[in-house]
């Protein structure tokens, strides 16, 4: 196969459920809000998150409140984040691409300061031909990113591209830009969640990566 894969990073290459769904009790409980576990999350998750929060209040968050819980999320997370590991195998997985001669980038609606770090710290950030994060404010869906994020790739020739997500939003993305897209169940959705999306699903990254070549060969 010579398609270029879009990695997400969040809940995909980075198992990072716990530190979000952490989190995100961290920051609900600096205004009393009702804590919340990782299945209901898995369950409710879903991008532009002021969405996700009303789904898990019933009501849309203030401007103020929203400034609180976006300002503590980033806080602490960077904190619990650090406990965390790579998805099994992912290393491998982007080492052996890289060995073969494939192309791989990684875009995430993580901030700068929430991937980078991070990304560098795991001894993977050179297995990457390019890797964005987010500007401003979680307020919109990853597919507008999608396409800056294609559009800033040099030499894909009409190549066949494939997103590998964990999120309902990386299909949407993926589908905004013309590429195919297979979800991965270990991250932020529930396998029925993610099922609603009509593309491959996977288990595993390793059968991520074969599916990814079965679809665009």
């Amino acid at each position: 196969m010579n398609a270029h894969l879009v990695w997400d990073w969040n809940g995909t290459l980075f198992n990072d459920i716990e530190a979000v769904v952490g989190a995100t009790n961290a920051s609900f409980a600096e205004l009393g809000l009702p804590l919340i576990t990782a299945e209901r999350y898995r369950e409710l998750y879903c991008v532009p998150v002021p969405l996700f929060y009303e789904r898990l209040l019933g009501r849309l968050p203030s401007d103020e409140e929203w400034a609180v819980l976006d300002a503590g999320f980033e806080r602490h997370y960077l904190r619990l984040a650090e406990q965390c590991a790579l998805a099994e195998g992912a290393a491998e997985l982007l080492a052996s691409r890289q060995a073969s001669g494939l192309t791989q980038s990684l875009c995430s609606l993580a901030t700068p300061q929430q991937l980078l770090p991070f990304v560098t710290a795991h001894g993977i950030s050179g297995h990457f031909v390019r890797i964005d994060g987010r500007s401003g404010a979680a307020i919109e869906g990853k597919s507008g990113q999608m396409a800056r994020h294609l559009a800033a790739l040099d030499g894909l020739d009409g190549r066949p591209v494939v997103v590998i997500g964990d999120a309902l939003d990386d299909a949407a993305a993926a589908a905004h830009v013309g590429a195919f897209a297979v979800l991965y169940t270990g991250g932020s959705h529930s396998r029925a969640s993610l099922e609603t999306a009509g593309v491959p699903i996977a288990d595993s990254l390793a059968e991520a990566v074969e599916l990814a070549e079965r679809i665009a060969s």
